[in-house]
């Protein structure tokens, strides 16, 4: 057994990470409750400061714990965001007004939509390729923040061909009730069909501060793709999503 290990090859802050997940799940401590500082672990545990704070950052990279400057380490009280991938895309939704994001919140919860930008720009290329358009045709770039409870979740920039929304609510921030695809809809651009891909890595240092993550959090990267009943793509929304924030939720008939 080495320097560090516990018996059965379990690092010693590998076993006293798994020790305080495990009181967590049992409810010993409840969302908002302090858990044992790293005094009380080196103490409980006869372990190193090191070994201590290595077990407490494990829970901080899971997202089940967060560090309050001068006060400790407290059990998370977000609650994760059920995105329901196949509802919220539904035309019964964006097409009654509602906007899609509204399908993945409880009555007792809202969305702020923070830091809209809408600007005409040249097309990325792997943009152009997926859209179908030439090299000198430009999209209207529409990019935002998405903040559940205070906290920063997820990060969206939509590309739509110009010479399908120029002049249309769509290049404005505020795109109306239903948002943007039931502004297409009224241009006779109506999504029928979307294509998501999903994807995760560890994020950027612009998107880790841009989400407040915690040291170790992964996030989901997501690519969707909004096509026409004639199969043509009106829309690719690039999404980064906090990884411990959210809960992806695919439900469908057999």
């Amino acid at each position: 057994m080495t320097a560090g290990q516990s018996e059965g090859g379990e690092r010693k802050y590998q076993r006293i990470a798994n020790a305080l997940r495990a009181a967590i799940d049992a409810g010993e401590y409840r969302p908002g409750d302090r858990l044992p500082g790293e005094n009380d672990l080196m103490a409980a545990y006869q372990v190193a400061r090191m070994t201590a704070r290595q077990a407490l950052s494990v829970l901080q990279s899971e997202g089940l714990a967060e560090a309050r400057k001068g006060a400790g380490v407290f059990v998370r009280t977000f609650r994760p965001l059920r995105r329901r991938g196949i509802q919220r895309l539904a035309q019964g939704q964006w097409g009654t007004g509602r906007s899609v994001w509204s399908a993945d919140l409880d009555e007792d919860r809202d969305i702020v939509v923070d830091g809209i930008t809408v600007t005409e720009q040249d097309t990325p290329d792997h943009i152009a390729d997926v859209l179908g358009l030439s090299e000198d045709e430009r999209v209207c770039a529409r990019s935002r923040r998405f903040v559940l409870d205070g906290k920063p979740v997820l990060l969206s920039t939509s590309y739509l061909p110009m010479s399908v929304v120029d002049g249309s609510a769509i290049t404005q921030e505020d795109s109306g009730p239903g948002g943007v695809y039931a502004r297409l809809a009224e241009l006779g651009h109506a999504p029928a069909r979307f294509r998501e891909e999903i994807r995760s890595r560890m994020p950027t240092t612009t998107e880790a501060e841009d989400l407040r993550l915690a040291t170790g959090t992964p996030v989901f990267l997501m690519c969707r793709t909004a096509f026409t009943e004639g199969g043509r793509a009106v829309e690719v929304n690039e999404m980064v999503l906090d990884a411990g924030s959210y809960i992806l939720e695919y439900d469908f008939n057999a």
